[in-house]
């Protein structure tokens, strides 16, 4: 039993071990991407092998520009969209996470995330879209990496270089050119609005542009937008 005992202990360590040294890797990229820019990230991964299952030859369409290039636009469409609180908070947005769980049940089913940009980026840069409590743990942890090393303005530049617009469309300038064949610094209010309305759900607005819902939403979007603050 003492023999038992002890390589229970030891296996214990040793798995808290390489938990310690993943932390620390994650960390030196999040170090790393504070003056790189990442060429690619896990989520992008994960969809260039799902489109290179039916087209092996399938590639992401996505083209890396700087903050000052993407239209002031789109930026105050994606902070009013999804975390009004964003230049505020440090991470976490408690008051939009309380309102997402009392959504939720009350509707019986997860139909609202409250995760702020910040804890998206942190999920689209190193892990995958599962949504278990390891996955959600951990992006916690990333998240106040993030925000203690970037600044809010880093952040949103890479964030809006590296979400999902589209079947294999990632980033603001590769989504600006794939569906209205312009760059990113050229966007309209109305256009982005109506970007920003695609980011939860950016496969079916794709094959669906004209939908009433995006419509209403991007609506909803051009009216906050001028109260959203920038970093």
């Amino acid at each position: 039993m003492k023999r038992l005992g002890l390589w229970l202990k030891r296996i214990t360590l040793g798995l808290f071990g390489l938990l310690l040294l993943y932390q620390f890797w994650l960390f030196g990229w999040v170090l790393w991407w504070n003056w790189v820019n990442p060429d690619t990230t896990r989520f992008m991964n994960i969809r260039l092998a799902e489109l290179q299952i039916k087209d092996p030859k399938a590639q992401l369409a996505k083209q890396w520009v700087g903050y000052d290039k993407i239209s002031l636009h789109l930026k105050r469409a994606l902070i009013a969209s999804e975390d009004a609180k964003f230049v505020d908070h440090e991470g976490f947005d408690w008051e939009g996470i309380q309102k997402a769980i009392e959504k939720n049940q009350k509707k019986g089913k997860v139909v609202a995330g409250g995760s702020t940009i910040s804890q998206q980026l942190a999920k689209n840069l190193f892990l995958s879209p599962a949504k278990t409590p390891w996955r959600k743990a951990e992006e916690a942890i990333i998240t106040l990496m993030l925000e203690a090393i970037w600044s809010k303005q880093r952040i949103l530049e890479v964030y809006l270089n590296v979400i999902e617009w589209g079947n294999g469309v990632f980033g603001a300038e590769a989504a600006a050119r794939h569906y209205y064949g312009i760059s990113a610094s050229q966007l309209a209010p109305e256009q982005a609005a109506k970007l920003a309305g695609m980011v939860p759900n950016p496969r079916y607005y794709d094959l669906h542009r004209n939908a009433s819902g995006l419509a209403r939403k991007a609506g909803i979007i051009m009216a906050r937008m001028p109260s959203a603050e920038l970093p």
